[in-house]
């Protein structure tokens, strides 16, 4: 990767929708070029895909949207987290991060008993020792 296809993927960032030929005229590129980086870097993977982000609030179809830092018990691998707790319904992103908690889980949930549910299920069946659980209110719109 250089410094362009770093530009590139900056600009798909704000908008993955963008035209080739706009993503071109923005980078100075034709729109094929431009449209053979994004390709290539398709191809090694650089870029793993392109998504729709929904505001929580609008997707009424997904009930409560929780964030869930998540501290493993001891005899608990990450390898056998991530594996079992990509099986439970509901889980949407599952983050290793730094700090007083292993993982940050991004799941939905239809109703409170539905969470209980997820959270019983994440001690009993994925190995966490403790958790922490935030609800969603709203989201800022992505720019």
């Amino acid at each position: 990767m250089d410094r362009l296809d770093r530009e590139i993927l900056g600009i798909l960032q704000e908008d993955a929708r963008i035209s080739y030929r706009d993503l071109g005229v923005r980078v100075g590129l034709s729109a094929n070029a431009a449209g053979d980086r994004v390709r290539h870097m398709r191809r090694d993977g650089v870029i793993r895909g392109f998504t729709v982000i929904v505001d929580p609030a609008a997707d009424t179809r997904s009930g409560l949207v929780v964030f869930i830092d998540v501290s493993l018990r001891l005899d608990t691998t990450n390898e056998e987290f991530e594996r079992s707790v990509l099986t439970l319904p509901g889980i949407t992103e599952v983050v290793h991060v730094t700090g007083a908690h292993d993982y940050l889980v991004r799941a939905t949930a239809a109703d409170p008993g539905s969470l209980d549910t997820l959270l019983r299920r994440l001690k009993k069946d994925a190995g966490v020792a403790h958790s922490n659980t935030r609800i969603a209110l709203r989201a800022a719109p992505a720019r």
